[in-house]
């Protein structure tokens, strides 16, 4: 089992702060399944993806798209293959418990100025201290990223 990490986006936007995150998944070696519930939503944040700085190049692809099992970052509504080390949750998307033993890094991002997916997040948090999950809460609400919570393992 890994850390759970909640980012309250505030400021940045999802894709703003997804390739962040998907750069330091992908030094640490990870494969990343992003996994959304509005495939709209996915498809724009493929672009963005796509069209990011040119010095950091982020290989990716749709789950929806030919080779999708070969893709490090893959972009999807389904389960997460097993191989993949780490899963993104982005736009109030729900996790497992078998995907939370198996991760070594959760990510949930979600936007704190939807209620709806505030309240999806906070009933997620919850779930994790249930399960006895190490997790940090982050937010951006003071204009940079700051740690506001964190609960150990049990």
């Amino acid at each position: 089992m890994g850390l759970i990490m909640f980012y309250q986006l505030s400021h940045s936007s999802t894709a703003q702060t997804a390739r962040a995150l998907l750069e330091k998944s992908r030094v640490a070696g990870w494969q990343v399944m992003v996994r959304g519930t509005d495939q709209p939503a996915l498809e724009a944040l493929d672009q963005a993806l796509w069209h990011g700085p040119t010095d950091s190049f982020l290989p990716h692809g749709l789950d929806t798209q030919p080779h999708a099992n070969l893709q490090s970052i893959l972009l999807g509504s389904g389960a997460a293959p097993q191989e993949y080390e780490a899963l993104m949750l982005i736009d109030g998307a729900a996790f497992s418990t078998s995907e939370v033993a198996r991760m070594k890094r959760m990510m949930i991002l979600f936007d704190g100025q939807n209620e709806a997916i505030l309240n999806q997040a906070r009933m997620q948090w919850k779930e994790v201290a249930t399960l006895g999950q190490e997790a940090q809460f982050w937010s951006e609400a003071s204009g940079s990223w700051a740690l506001q919570q964190s609960r150990p393992a049990d």
